[in-house]
């Protein structure tokens, strides 16, 4: 049975290069102006595989590249390869936000993933959205995906240093501590090797390009196949 990938619309964000102005939040739900259209190769994935949704923004949606470029997609092939299939839902939109996702979350919640990749944060943290919010709003998710029988699997993000040394600092400070309070699993910066990279990014300094998305996909791997396996 081919994998099942869901695309949705996608559009901005990032978390992202040190220097230089700072990343805009984007419209969340607001169509790309460049959004890639070509399926993934297909995969033979057992139709009981476990199912896995990115549940993120633009970011996991691969955003200005073919869906099958955006690491979701990539991870999935990497495991495929390496003998661990599940079956992928990539939940990316652009300018998600974590309280776009809450919103989201229970109808995801109903296709009974296994687990639940979640990316989000950057866009609040553009808009300055107080981190008692941003916090909270993860926390729900998280346990909402734990209440459900789900693993959650936490992506920290960084912000670049000019948004402010206390909301930095702050921001940085509540992923692992969420993961630590909820005793999750957590890649401590899964943008590592990428943000900042010029030769990672696309022209807009902003989004990863498709060599960008392979490292992002790296970086990943291994935490995603302990859970799976």
């Amino acid at each position: 049975m081919a994998a099942v990938v869901a695309s949705l619309p996608l559009l901005a964000l990032l978390l992202a290069a040190c220097g230089g102005d700072s990343p805009s939040a984007e419209p969340e739900g607001e169509p790309g102006t460049a959004v890639g259209g070509s399926a993934v190769a297909a995969l033979d994935i057992p139709a009981d595989a476990p199912l896995v949704i990115f549940l993120g923004d633009s970011v996991a949606a691969g955003l200005h590249l073919p869906g099958s470029d955006a690491f979701p997609a990539v991870v999935q092939r990497d495991l495929f390869a390496a003998g661990v299939p599940f079956r992928l839902v990539n939940a990316g939109i652009s300018g998600g936000t974590t309280a776009g996702g809450l919103s989201r979350l229970d109808w995801l919640l109903r296709q009974k993933p296994a687990v639940v990749v979640v990316e989000l944060g950057a866009n609040d943290g553009f808009r300055g959205t107080p981190l008692e919010t941003v916090e909270d709003n993860l926390r729900r998710i998280l346990r909402g995906v734990q209440d459900a029988g789900a693993v959650p699997l936490l992506l920290g993000i960084r912000l670049p240093p000019n948004y402010g040394r206390d909301y930095v600092e702050g921001f940085d400070d509540l992923y692992p501590r969420l993961a630590e309070e909820l005793s999750i699993p957590f890649v401590p910066f899964f943008m590592e090797g990428v943000a900042g990279r010029i030769t990672m990014n696309l022209p807009d300094g902003i989004h990863p390009t498709a060599e960008g998305h392979r490292r992002l996909a790296k970086n990943l791997a291994p935490e995603l196949r302990k859970l799976l396996e």
